[in-house]
């Protein structure tokens, strides 16, 4: 080897090891955050690689603690925190979820992410509501996904000659029938509580609208409950099961997406995270699959999405990692990268949308009137309330049970 060589491997032997204690510096004084959060179907888990790849960018090191399911999720992350081990952030829905944390003074607030990017006037209203409690902020929204999206085949549109989008209940109904009469499974549904509950709500807004799902979920009417016209909903809620497969108990949601990206299936009632396994699938709205926000131009756009709160602690360099990915997370360039992949619409109102597929700038274009701003089921009822009615919807659907039976059920269940 030549001098001339022995010196440049030389010197870059030594520029090397000269900077590999200010590396390591640098990486011992990095904010660090671990997150729980439950995004890991294949979709979820490419979204949330942008969420980590940005606090990364910002200096930051995340660690990454991915649990199956939301109870799971929610449950570890609830126990760590009475257990005095937090983690730095977990993942949370917009509902009252995390209500009962903030009561007991187990979360810090975000109120000075939320002044420097103008939450009271650019968020809509049905997130405030749960994120904003006592005049503080205690959680920081990623998204906005809606719960009652109407997924659907365009190949098994065809074959089953289905000409046109279904734009009211009777039409869907005649839309199922002729899946069924082709020989494709029209309904694709994943057996769960969780799901059958979607099922329910889009029954409600679609057939109720505004006025019946409020009177039903935020008041708890009792002659609204009681009402021939809810038990009427009632029954067409469980008229959906004569169109679902026998395989259906137990299956996963993203299960039930792939019998529509693969043609098996004509249709699926789910949020809009389904359309993160159409993505992921290399299908393209519009061109493969279809989207329709709701049975008719004034159907409510069911608001839910993802948050990040942020679990107490007196820790500087904890307080640290959490200021830096609160700032992170309410970027509207990472909300947008965020839910291309994720299927969702970005939380912010004053984002560009130009490189939204389809169905998310038909969503975006809806959430515009707050008329059709409405919330989920979890956003009205506490989580006893959720549950209980989730129990019966379930067993009404799964079991022979008369629909008056339930309906007193349900109204009792929400009586108080």
């Amino acid at each position: 080897m030549s001098t001339a060589r022995i010196l440049a491997a030389a010197c870059a032997w030594l520029c090397v090891a000269a900077s590999a204690p200010a590396v390591q510096a640098a990486q011992a004084t990095a904010p660090r955050a671990e997150v729980i959060h439950w995004w890991t179907s294949g979709g979820e888990s490419a979204a949330v690689k942008q969420v980590a790849q940005a606090y990364r960018n910002a200096g930051g090191i995340w660690v990454d603690t991915a649990i199956a399911g939301g109870d799971q999720s929610r449950a570890v992350t609830i126990n760590r925190i009475v257990g005095g081990n937090p983690p730095t952030a977990a993942q949370f829905n917009t509902s009252k979820q995390f209500l009962d944390v903030i009561e007991q003074d187990m979360l810090n607030n975000v109120d000075s992410v939320a002044r420097a990017h103008n939450w009271d006037q650019i968020l809509p209203a049905p997130i405030v509501d749960v994120i904003k409690v006592g005049g503080h902020y205690y959680a920081v929204p990623l998204n906005i996904h809606m719960q009652t999206w109407i997924w659907y085949s365009k190949a098994a549109f065809q074959k089953a000659g289905i000409a046109k989008e279904p734009a009211s209940m009777p039409e869907f109904f005649a839309a199922l029938d002729k899946l069924k009469a082709a020989g494709i499974v029209p309904l694709a549904h994943g057996g769960q509580s969780w799901q059958e509950t979607i099922l329910f709500s889009a029954v409600l807004a679609n057939m109720g609208g505004r006025e019946m799902y409020l009177k039903v979920l935020r008041d708890r009417d009792q002659a609204t409950l009681n009402s021939p016209a809810f038990r009427q909903i009632l029954q067409t809620f469980k008229r959906l099961k004569a169109y679902v497969d026998p395989n259906s108990p137990g299956r996963n949601w993203n299960d039930a997406t792939a019998m529509v990206i693969s043609g098996k299936a004509g249709f699926q009632i789910m949020g809009d995270w389904a359309k993160g396994e159409f993505t992921n699938a290399q299908q393209v709205a519009g061109q493969h699959y279809g989207c329709i926000a709701g049975l008719g131009a004034a159907s409510p756009y069911l608001i839910q999405g993802d948050v990040f709160v942020f679990p107490r602690t007196e820790d500087p360099a904890a307080v640290k990692a959490q200021n830096l990915l609160a700032g992170v997370v309410a970027q509207p360039e990472l909300q947008v990268s965020f839910s291309k992949l994720k299927g969702s619409i970005p939380v912010r109102t004053d984002v560009d949308v130009s490189t939204l597929d389809m169905c998310a700038r038909k969503g975006i274009e809806i959430i515009k009137d707050r008329s059709r701003q409405l919330g989920v089921s979890e956003v009205y009822l506490t989580p006893d309330q959720n549950g209980a009615l989730q129990d019966i919807l379930t067993a009404y659907w799964n079991m022979n049970i008369a629909v008056e039976k339930v309906q007193r059920s349900i109204a009792n269940a929400l009586k108080y």
